[in-house]
C-alpha cells in the first residue's frame, strides 16, 4: 500500500508541460516519479548523467530563457532539413 508522499514546488508551465507528455503515453505524474525513483535505487544513483554544463551550453541555456535561439520541433528529418537546407534533386 502507497503511504510515503512527496511535494516538490515546480513551475507551474513545467508541470503542465509535463502532464501532458505523460498523459500522451499513459502515465500520471505519480508514476512517473515511482519509475524515477525506482531507477535511482536500481542505479543507486541518478539514472541519467549529471554533469555541470560547459560555458558554451550555459550561454545557450540563458538565450533560450530570454526567448532567444532556433528551436526545433518535428521528426528529425524536418530538423535536418532545417538546418541542412533541402536536399538536392537527383536527375
Amino acid at each position: 500500500m502507497k503511504s510515503g508522499f512527496i511535494n516538490a514546488r515546480v513551475e507551474p508551465k513545467l508541470k503542465k508541460s509535463a502532464e501532458a507528455v505523460l498523459d500522451k503515453i499513459g502515465l500520471s505524474t505519480t508514476d512517473a516519479v515511482t519509475i524515477f525513483l525506482k531507477q535511482v535505487v536500481a542505479h543507486k544513483g541518478m539514472p541519467f548523467p549529471v554533469k555541470v554544463p560547459n560555458k558554451e551550453t550555459i550561454r545557450a541555456m540563458r538565450e533560450l530563457d530570454r526567448g532567444g535561439g532556433t528551436r526545433h520541433y518535428g521528426d528529425a528529418a524536418s530538423m535536418f532539413a532545417e538546418i541542412l537546407g533541402p536536399k538536392p534533386r537527383k536527375s
